[in-house]
């Protein structure tokens, strides 16, 4: 079965969609947190609050990703002059995700561990502004989600990540991450046959964890229906990234 065909099989649900659909308050009410000032408050390991207009507590499921709870690389490229705006976008290098993200996470670490590799991450729960600030860089919506409508990374369920081998090495994937080109598409055979496989071991990976993927960028990954959680603003966040 050629990789191709193996990925028309696969379900799809794309990062991005048409502008002219924005999520609005209708999908669940996504958006309605977006800008808003929260009081912070810690209950425990991962339980966080923020307090909404009306006074109300509402439960931010957020889950810092770091070892050793985590046994992954973090490497926050945008946490460095090394992305599209050549500039930080992150002034604190934290990696987060929602609890949900965080154990299908889990799953993957403990699926790639008996082939003795590693997940290193580029990028997880992304705030609301700094999808703003790389859609201002570059407003390419076949790579970027535009931010009215709201990335899954804004809503801390996707992740952006590659395999290290036993050495701590990238497996070679054909071409960097964030490489806004068709030869990033799962399914381009333009790169090499080693990078195909490699690309199909994390895709693999990440499927048989519980996760959904991105047909235009073999780095991407997200959970399935992302729309069911709000976006998360710098604010929301137990520690601001921004």
């Amino acid at each position: 079965m050629t990789a191709l065909h193996l990925l028309r099989v696969a379900r799809v649900k794309p990062d991005i969609s048409p502008v002219g659909h924005g999520d609005g308050h209708a999908a669940g009410g996504a958006g309605a947190i977006e800008g808003q000032n929260f009081q912070r408050v810690h209950e425990g390991f991962g339980h966080w609050h923020r307090r909404d207009n009306a006074g109300k507590l509402v439960l931010m499921d957020i889950v810092p990703i770091a070892p050793p709870e985590f046994d992954v690389d973090v490497a926050l490229a945008y946490a460095t002059p090394a992305n599209i705006t050549g500039q930080p976008v992150y002034r604190n290098a934290r990696c987060w995700l929602r609890r949900t993200a965080a154990q299908h996470l889990q799953r993957a670490i403990a699926l790639a561990a008996p082939l003795g590799l590693r997940l290193r991450i580029f990028d997880a729960l992304r705030p609301t502004e700094a999808q703003w600030m790389l859609w201002n860089a570059r407003p390419d919506p076949e790579f970027l989600a535009d931010p009215r409508r709201g990335s899954p990374h804004s809503r801390g369920v996707a992740v952006d990540l590659t395999l290290l081998d036993r050495a701590g090495c990238e497996l070679d994937m054909g071409t960097p991450f964030d490489a806004f080109t068709p030869r990033s598409h799962h399914g381009d055979i333009s790169v090499s046959v080693e990078a195909q496989q490699n690309r199909l071991l994390l895709l693999g990976l990440m499927t048989a964890a519980g996760w959904d993927f991105y047909r235009n960028e073999w780095w991407h990954y997200q959970l399935f229906d992302p729309r069911r959680f709000p976006l998360v603003a710098d604010a929301d966040l137990p520690e601001r990234m921004m």
